[in-house]
């Protein structure tokens, strides 16, 4: 996909001003964060999953190439075959030449952030091979030509209105004023429309939740079951998957496993959880003929042993976008690649570089919600702080950063100035929000009161009541009954 992140302020303001796109951001909010919460209520050892998750995969980063040989080793034994990728160009060569040696036309795709790193759909396109996403969200998306702006709900961007528009546009074989009124209708005739291609496909391709060293096997975790179909009904099945996707062993994927689906969805499980080890073997009733995985590097292993490396913890849940409400204002196109979020905004620049991908790291209130939430514990504000700083130390001597926050030090380094300055910006908002408690425009404030007021000050500074309060006055009065 095209990436836009040098854009990231306009492509936000943008999205802030589409009012289709802020409805269904809304809803967001009551669905998925709600859900995780409940799903983690019901499960009293949750906290203490998480750590048993961390740990795992702290322990695969510590040792990845032994786990990536023994991997490597099992599929083989199994019948399978492996194919190394050191970018995104060596992965799309692999995946044509396998569709080439079965003389391929249709490919058909369960959904895969990793297709969408390597830009596959496009590639494939380009030499005559078609393309076919199973997965609702992201066939809705491919009928509109734009990439998914969510990681588990590619299409969480686009109303219900929107998708019985491009399925009127799109299935012209269908009578006109058949009923596509509720989503269940509209779930319906994209199974039938699927279905054949289902039958019809030579080659299967699909990303993995996990990569088992212990087996080599790849695990799918899916609602819909498409995984399935696009895996054992075509003659070959491609895996495509990074490097940090590797488990130890089976009990370590089920330890994950418990809480992917909890912080993705809710879910105490997917519907399905398919682990699929090789190709088929005599007397199996089906499966593929081929089996191949091919492995993307594309810059991670130049994480291993940075300040960053815990980025690679990640297991794509998407719990900390549903949660941050920078994510929920402008929603995932704007982060302008394939991983929006906080998630994105981390991982990104250590990708792509920071050079393109400046304005991610902020794009954060570093609230906390990511990390209180990351089933891995990723600490995403400690590593968005890390690049902001990369960022700043990046910039001219004389830059509007620079100076400003120059400006701040040399006021700060004097307590009197600094206190007087404080006071007398705290009388002036208060004066103009003392009516209403609140203000709706600040100078060089437009981009927090464009969408919301600002909380006007309704009394003096801190420093200005601990003074009051050693004098014995009424504020110091307020204070000591604060106090415990």
């Amino acid at each position: 996909m095209e990436q836009t992140t040098e854009t990231f302020t306009a492509n936000a303001r943008r999205a802030m001003a589409n009012e289709t796109l802020q409805v269904e951001l809304a809803r967001l909010s009551q669905g998925f964060p709600q859900r995780r919460q409940q799903a983690a209520d019901r499960m009293p050892e949750f906290e203490a999953l998480r750590d048993q998750a961390r740990d795992i995969k702290n322990h695969v980063l510590a040792n990845l190439d032994l786990y990536l040989e023994a991997y490597e080793a099992k599929v083989i034994a199994m019948g399978g075959q492996v194919h190394w990728a050191r970018n995104a160009e060596e992965a799309r060569a692999h995946i044509l030449k396998i569709c080439k040696s079965v003389d391929a036309k249709t490919v058909t795709k369960s959904k895969s952030m990793i297709g969408e790193e390597i830009a596959i759909n496009d590639y494939l396109e380009k030499n005559g091979i078609a393309p076919i996403e199973t997965d609702l969200g992201e066939y809705i998306i491919q009928l509109r030509n734009e990439p998914p702006s969510h990681i588990i709900a590619p299409a969480i961007h686009v109303s219900k209105a929107q998708v019985e528009a491009d399925f009127r546009r799109v299935h012209t074989d269908l009578p006109i004023d058949r009923n596509l009124d509720d989503p269940t209708s509209l779930l319906q005739e994209a199974r039938g429309q699927l279905r054949d291609k289902f039958l019809q496909a030579d080659v299967g391709l699909t990303g993995a939740n996990m990569l088992v060293a212990e087996t080599g096997s790849n695990v799918l975790v899916t609602n819909e079951g498409n995984a399935d179909l696009t895996y054992a009904l075509p003659r070959v099945h491609i895996v495509i998957a990074s490097l940090e996707k590797i488990v130890p062993t089976l009990e370590d994927a089920t330890t994950i496993l418990r809480v992917l689906a909890r912080s993705a969805t809710g879910q105490d499980m997917s519907v399905y959880t398919s682990f699929c080890t090789g190709p088929k073997r005599p007397g199996d009733p089906d499966g593929p003929e081929q089996y191949h995985v091919v492995l993307l590097d594309n810059g991670r292993t130049e994480l291993l042993g940075s300040e960053f490396e815990e980025v690679l913890r990640c297991i794509r849940c998407s719990a900390c976008m549903n949660h941050c409400p920078v994510y929920k204002a402008i929603g995932g196109h704007a982060y302008g690649w394939v991983y929006p979020g906080p998630i994105g905004a981390v991982l990104t620049p250590a990708l792509m570089g920071i050079d393109g991908a400046a304005d991610l790291p902020h794009a954060s209130t570093l609230c906390g919600k990511c990390e209180s939430v990351c089933p891995v514990r990723i600490p995403l504000p400690k590593l968005l702080r890390s690049w902001r700083t990369r960022h700043f130390e990046m910039q001219p001597a004389r830059s509007p950063g620079h100076l400003a926050l120059a400006a701040w030090a040399w006021i700060a380094r004097k307590p009197a100035l600094y206190h007087k300055v404080n006071g007398l910006i705290i009388a002036m908002l208060g004066a103009f929000g003392r009516k209403k408690g609140r203000l709706k425009w600040l100078p060089l404030a437009a981009g927090w009161t464009s969408k919301r007021d600002f909380p006007a000050p309704m009394g003096d500074t801190f420093i200005q009541q601990y003074h009051h309060g050693a004098r014995g006055d009424a504020s110091g009065q307020w204070l000591r009954r604060q106090q415990p």
